[in-house]
């Protein structure tokens, strides 16, 4: 069956880091309790940001084990409930969490052979769109703007607005209906076995494993038996696997 649509996800597949994810974690929580500060928050802030990454950590893992998303502004909430701020104005809480993520904004960069390979694929036809597994929505609308990569994306689906993350089926069924195409005439170029590879052949359509940013815990631990229909080390390999398929 032809291949006529491509869906990639965004980290580590269009777009690569360059950081430590260790620091800017750090950096994170830092500089959404210096928001809070500076908004008059009265918090216990050492407790409040120990408690806040439990929460954190707790519905992500959760998540992950449920392929449905808790978004970074129901774990924000939830965490300042709990220390008296129940009802907190939407424009503070999604201030908050574009402070917390600016700094690690700047670390991702699009891969070199990007808009190459993307211009070629609309050249030769093909739909593409984006699935990208995410707590907050308005994090990954500005990297898609910071990587210009906005005009070759149609659709844009973001797990936190969709409620539910890859592997969960449903998450790529929303861009098989928009592009009116069965699933095995779609493909999916991911770096994460267990949430892109998984997810495609959930769903019916096949994958790729885009091994650029791939040295991951979580795709160690799958490596040996979730098995891609084919890999590339780098971007401007796919167009050429396309027409062999």
């Amino acid at each position: 069956m032809t291949i006529n649509g491509v869906i990639f996800d965004l980290g580590s597949t269009l777009i690569e880091f360059r950081g430590e994810w260790s620091d800017i974690f750090r950096g994170m929580s830092n500089d959404l309790i210096a928001y809070l500060r500076d908004h008059g928050f009265a918090l216990d802030f050492v407790q409040f940001d120990r408690r806040y990454q439990e929460v954190v950590d707790q519905f992500y893992t959760r998540g992950q084990q449920d392929w449905i998303e808790y978004t970074a502004e129901y774990t924000l909430r939830y965490a300042l409930a709990e220390f008296g701020y129940p009802e907190v104005p939407d424009e503070l809480v999604k201030g908050g969490l574009a402070a917390a993520f600016a700094q690690g904004e700047l670390l991702w960069q699009p891969f070199d052979d990007v808009y190459r390979t993307l211009d070629t694929l609309k050249e030769r036809g093909y739909k593409i769109g984006l699935i990208s597994n995410a707590r907050d929505a308005a994090n990954v609308e500005r990297l898609i703007d910071q990587a210009r990569l906005r005009p070759w994306l149609d659709p844009i689906v973001i797990s936190a607005n969709a409620g539910v993350r890859k592997p969960n089926p449903h998450i790529f069924r929303i861009v098989l209906d928009y592009w009116q195409l069965p699933p095995d005439e779609v493909v999916m170029v991911g770096d994460m076995l267990g949430a892109d590879i998984l997810g495609a052949h959930n769903v019916g359509m096949r994958s790729v494993w885009a091994t650029m940013q791939t040295e991951r815990e979580a795709n160690a631990a799958h490596v040996q038996t979730i098995v891609p229909d084919a890999s590339i080390a780098g971007l401007s390999e796919l167009p050429a696997l396309l027409e062999k398929w």
